[in-house]
């Protein structure tokens, strides 16, 4: 659902009390303020913050996108763009000191068990998103700062993924027994989508899961058919965890013209450019712009020679040649001419569908249902896109995606899933990453991090990552609880990577 004025006058409440130190039952001097933080408050703030934290807005929102090669951005050698991870961050974990103090201001019944069972999926969606960044983290002992335990152990990997599993099905047990409840800004309070978002989180984590399929006690596949043959996941477009914009101040898309000074510099990356080209995929017209050197040319618009995606493995210096020679394609206007360009999604339909058709093909559940998971994942991608975009030449460049253009395409020869098991994981992979384009932060990375799809090319003349062979798969420890929790970080380093913290060490899921 559209986001409302009122759900951000709510958050700021939300996020002014739950920055105080004092106790959430006492009142500000202010006789007109809220007499106390109420549940719905806390609720708005907890689902905000996960949006707020995964998508940015003007150059921050890119930068996600540059780590994962399908932008290219030109006004500096971003980081990210070239594979310096650096130090992560375990800062994001203290929102969830909130959720016990949303159980308690929630009233007794069904609703409790709604607000009860948002904060079972939050703690699992941030530790989650930490460990796979950095490895073992704090889960047990973890915000614990109000018992004095300002240094808790490091739990190994496995533990924490544990823990998320069993969280998240006890998240979907509660959201079964529960009732509609307010301040949820994404869904309504529907407990229902609530249920499909959260199983349909968890076939995620159970996916980035695949090299440890073999972990009896994580029942793997177990847990992905029992979530597949008798809970309720996502089921159309419509159950995307999205955001979704309008012209609002505050509620704008992250990439509009207004007050963004950066949008001359990004362009498309030849990545996702190549892939597109290479399987006729229309999605090229509505993702960038063609170069204006080659429409001055007299090329036309419509002809994917006009569209020219850099290699974003290319050292800074000649990205900056090319730049001045504007002979390149920039991203699609309609993201920063539209205020409401898109909904932006953090777990979509499509991806869930990609998901299943890999578990199929791993043998997960019937191989036989992978090319039908596969053509509907493909289908609801580009009716996403389709469905988003006016009929506007400016933003379509006269290739409509049209119903019969889709339906045509998602069994077209270069599109339909054939050859080897791996062929056909490259496949859902590579459509996986075409259709989180400006979408899913970090999803790319991720699924090239654990499959190695797309192929992301290595330049070691500008690939900042040590050694320059090599990208990275991790974020560091950060400096505070180098300093601060000493002994726990280092021995979490010892035991994983025997002592040295860098960014090419491998995390227990992926060995």
């Amino acid at each position: 659902m559209k986001l409302r004025i009122k759900i951000f006058v709510l958050a700021v409440l939300g996020m002014v009390m739950l920055n105080s130190c004092a106790d959430f039952e006492e009142i500000n001097s202010n006789p007109n303020a809220a007499t106390k933080v109420t549940a719905q408050m806390l609720a708005t703030r907890l689902i905000l913050n996960i949006t707020e934290s995964d998508i940015s807005s003007t150059k921050g929102f890119l930068q996600p996108f540059l780590l994962g090669k399908t932008i290219v951005y030109t006004e500096f050698d971003e980081n990210y763009q070239y594979n310096l991870l650096g130090r992560g961050s375990l800062d994001g974990l203290v929102i969830l000191t909130n959720v016990e103090k949303m159980i308690e201001a929630s009233p007794e019944g069904a609703i409790k068990n709604s607000y009860m069972a948002l904060g079972k999926f939050m703690r699992a969606y941030k530790f989650y998103n930490t460990t796979i960044r950095l490895g073992d983290i704090p889960y047990t002992e973890a915000l614990q700062g109000q018992k004095n335990n300002i240094a808790p152990k490091y739990d190994a990997q496995k533990t924490v993924l544990q823990g998320v599993l069993s969280e998240l099905e006890e998240a979907d047990k509660l959201f079964a027994q529960g009732a509609k409840f307010d301040g949820d800004p994404i869904y309504g309070g529907d407990v229902t989508k609530w249920r499909k978002m959260v199983n349909s989180f968890e076939l995620q984590v159970l996916m980035s899961l695949s090299k440890k399929v073999n972990e009896s006690d994580l029942r793997i596949k177990e847990r992905f058919n029992e979530i597949v043959s008798s809970k309720p996941i996502f089921q159309a477009n419509a159950d995307n965890f999205q955001l979704v914009y309008s012209d609002v101040a505050g509620q704008r898309y992250p990439w509009y013209k207004l007050g963004n000074s950066f949008i001359i510099y990004p362009v498309s990356s030849s990545v996702l450019t190549d892939e597109l080209k290479a399987l006729n995929d229309r999605r090229l017209f509505y993702y960038a712009n063609p170069s204006p050197v080659q429409v001055a040319a007299g090329k036309s618009q419509s002809s994917a020679d006009t569209y020219i995606g850099l290699d974003p493995a290319m050292i800074y210096s000649d990205i900056t040649r090319i730049f001045a020679t504007g002979d390149y394609s920039p991203i699609n206007s309609r993201y920063s001419e539209l205020a409401n360009a898109e909904p932006v999604f953090l777990l979509s339909y499509p991806m869930v569908k990609f998901i299943l058709a890999e578990a199929a093909v791993r043998g997960w559940i019937p191989e036989s249902t992978a090319e039908g998971h596969y053509t509907d994942g493909v289908k609801a991608a580009m009716q996403f896109t389709a469905s988003y975009t006016p009929d506007n030449a400016q933003f379509h460049h006269g290739m409509r995606m049209t119903d019969d253009y889709i339906n045509t395409y998602a069994v077209s020869d270069k599109v339909k899933l054939t050859g080897t098991a791996e062929n056909k994981i490259k496949q859902i992979i590579t459509q996986r990453f075409i259709s989180t384009f400006l979408q899913a932060p970090f999803d790319a990375f991720f699924e090239n991090r654990r499959t190695g799809y797309p192929l992301f090319r290595i330049n070691p003349a500008s690939n900042a990552n040590v050694p320059s062979d090599r990208l990275p798969v991790r974020w560091m420890y950060p400096t505070n609880e180098l300093n601060y929790n000493t002994e726990n970080v280092s021995s979490a380093i010892r035991s994983q990577f025997g002592g040295n913290d860098d960014n090419n060490q491998a995390l227990w899921m992926l060995k």
